[in-house]
């Protein structure tokens, strides 16, 4: 029996717009300058991120965070006091420096102040560097005495320190919906998505996706009703965090290091790495296909709705926060850079990508070091991992260290229009599609919302529910050319087994 060809592929249906930002750039460096000493220089995103983690190793707590400013391409740190000697050490290291009122300990301690006396379901916060505040978020549920509570807690610390802002959404798990990794449980099928592949601690193959998906089923399958091909190995929710390590049942797995961005295209995945407020980042997911939007919060808290006690919260820490849209089943699904910097597994949110909302994703690098594993195929083929924030120039399965790979195998996934409706992770590698006319074309997939109901498990939904769409919630292409709906990517999952 052939190995399987696992990779990252997710609904083929991908937002024009963020494929025309990404696809054309993709390997284009947006370093101009290097810039005098003192003058802070013009960087890409990903260095930024390392520069800003450099800087806060070495100034600790006189830093107050740091963003990045797109337009200008620079690395922005906040000094509190105005010292000339942190002042200093900043500019020569490259990033331009503004003084603001609030420290990180201030910061963190409006934070706890919050845990302790906002916590209600449909609330989150996270510190925004731009505005050097607490920014707190409440959505739709939060009405009558909790948003009063929410208001009195948030005006108690000042206006200079937190400002609070509704949500026209629900926070939620992005859950059903998605045709990338299916499991069944009792009362209905789940659905999420998956993020990137990895290599666990063992040496097994393995991937990571969201921590709910990980608690909601212990196996997992690439097609619905299919058998299992993936074992929980780890699950992290709620708490710190929001992540899955999910092994595949067979050890001969070929999991390549590499993002479906839709169309036949893909993104290497290279390395891991932290994100940074201002930055662009691009989240794909089985639903809705290829998005782009900005960080805009770090260390976030979200509170959502219990979903095993109707009367609970389930608050989940560290995570990122962003303007980019997700909707039911993006749910582990993979945030990642231009340049092939894997970011984030997508958590929840509120919002869809018609009216937009605030989504929060668990980072990478934290989920990499909690559960051992390394991103890729730890070296058996392309992309050895590379040294914590240094892209190794090794060659292909040259391990350096851990956290970042040096590079990712080419030729993995199927060409264009040759997959059958994006599987969770098992394209067909180079030579291993069918034949022109023997697969389904892309589009095939069934429009969004024409899966059963009871793939959610999030906000309380009645899982024998049925979508009003009425269909069954297979997911299965109807041939070239038929689709039911938007083609929202409810696509068959197919590999080569």
């Amino acid at each position: 029996m052939p190995k399987r060809k696992a990779a990252i592929a997710v609904g083929g249906v991908a937002a024009l717009g963020a494929a025309a930002l990404l696809l054309p750039n993709a390997n284009a460096s947006q370093d101009k300058a290097s810039g005098a000493a003192g003058t802070a220089r013009t960087l890409k995103a990903a260095d930024a991120s390392d520069l800003s983690a450099r800087l806060q190793k070495a100034l600790g707590d006189a830093l107050a965070g740091s963003y990045y400013d797109s337009s200008k391409q620079q690395l922005v740190v906040n000094v509190v006091g105005g010292d000339k000697n942190v002042i200093v050490q900043a500019e020569k290291a490259g990033a331009a420096v503004r003084q603001v009122d609030n420290s990180t300990a201030e910061l963190a301690s409006a934070a706890r102040t919050l845990k302790s006396k906002a916590t209600v379901p449909g609330t989150a916060w996270a510190v925004d560097p731009r505005t050097n505040k607490v920014v707190v978020t409440a959505d739709s549920t939060v009405t009558g005495a909790k948003w009063d509570r929410v208001q009195s807690t948030v005006s108690g610390l000042g206006s200079g320190m937190a400002t609070l802002k509704r949500s026209a959404g629900t926070f939620k798990t992005f859950v059903s919906g998605g045709d990338a990794i299916f499991s069944q449980v009792q009362g209905g099928n789940v659905r999420c998505s998956l993020g990137f592949n990895v290599t666990a601690s063992d040496g097994s193959p393995a991937f990571l996706t969201a921590g709910h998906c990980g608690v909601a089923a212990k196996q997992w399958s690439d097609s619905q009703n299919g058998q299992p091909i993936a074992t929980v190995d780890q699950a992290t929710f709620p708490g710190e965090g929001d992540f899955s390590l999910v092994k595949y049942d067979d050890p001969n797995t070929q999991a390549p290091s590499e993002v479906n961005a839709g169309n036949g295209q893909t993104v290497q995945i290279n390395q891991a790495v932290d994100a940074t407020v201002g930055q662009t980042v691009f989240r794909m997911g089985s639903t809705t296909g290829l998005h782009n939007g900005q960080v805009t919060g770090l260390d976030a808290t979200v509170n959502f709705q219990s979903e095993t006690d109707p009367n609970g919260v389930d608050t989940v820490t560290g995570l990122i926060q962003t303007n980019v849209c997700a909707e039911a089943g993006d749910s582990g699904g993979s945030l990642f850079t231009q340049d092939g910097g894997a970011v984030g597994l997508t958590s929840g949110g509120s919002g869809d990508c018609t009216s937009g909302g605030e989504t929060f994703f668990q980072p990478v690098t934290a989920a990499l070091q909690a559960t051992g594993a390394t991103l890729g195929d730890g070296g058996t083929g392309a992309g050895g991992q590379a040294g914590a924030g240094d892209q190794s120039g090794a060659g292909a399965g040259d391990q350096a260290g851990a956290g970042d790979q040096s590079g990712a195998g080419a030729g993995d996934q199927a060409g264009a229009g040759d997959q059958s409706g994006a599987g969770a992770g098992d394209q067909a590698g180079a030579g291993d599609q069918a034949g022109a006319g023997d697969q389904a074309g892309a589009g095939d997939q069934a429009g969004a919302g024409d899966q059963a109901g009871g793939d959610q498990i999030g906000g309380g939904a009645d899982p024998s529910a049925t979508a009003g769409g009425g269909q069954s919630g297979t997911g299965e292409g109807t041939g070239a050319g038929d689709q039911s709906g938007a083609g929202d990517g409810s696509s068959s999952v197919t590999g080569s087994h």
